[in-house]
């Protein structure tokens, strides 16, 4: 089981709020999508992931919003929304040619006026999830490589060795 203190989530202005406490990993990608996917599932249809609290962001975490993005935009047509976004972090987003699938502090947004009054209604997520394993870093990286061609060549490595090591299971 994962720790819940790694996420805290809410509503405003008909977003589901998603914040990131800590670094975006293979530890945290795990319960942010499952949590994502449940409420997609119910109806939600728009989502702002918070990363005003995330430092910094691992392949297998950009792979999992890149997966999130992809399948909100392929059930609803709406498009993940992150706010916070740090330089370091938004390079990296841009980078994996992400920015084309989600948009990345919108100036334009019903949001952008309650942020605080938002950050200080969050509560701990209540789902249990499950840790992180090969084939959720795996499903992550086939993610980026869908999201950009040039993704492929960046990962073939990591994937090919996620693959065997599948596989061999």
């Amino acid at each position: 089981m994962i720790d819940n203190d790694i996420l805290d989530v809410g509503e405003t202005d008909g977003y589901v709020w998603v914040r990131i406490n800590g670094k975006g990993s293979f530890n945290s990608s795990p319960p942010l999508k499952g949590f994502v996917e449940r409420r997609i599932e119910s109806g939600e249809t728009r989502f702002v992931i918070d990363l005003g609290d995330c430092p910094a962001m691992d392949s297998t975490f950009m792979g999992t919003l890149a997966g999130l993005a992809m399948r909100l935009a392929k059930s609803s047509g709406d498009r993940l929304q992150l706010n916070g976004v740090c330089d370091r972090n938004r390079q990296s987003l841009e980078d994996l040619g992400l920015d084309a699938l989600i948009d990345i502090d919108p100036a334009d947004t019903e949001w952008r006026a309650h942020v605080d009054d938002v950050r200080g209604s969050l509560e701990p997520v209540q789902d249990e999830a499950e840790a992180s394993d090969a084939a959720h870093v795996l499903e992550a990286h086939r993610q980026l490589c869908e999201a950009s061609e040039e993704n492929v060549k960046k990962f073939a490595t990591v994937r090919d060795v996620l693959e065997q090591r599948s596989a061999g299971n």
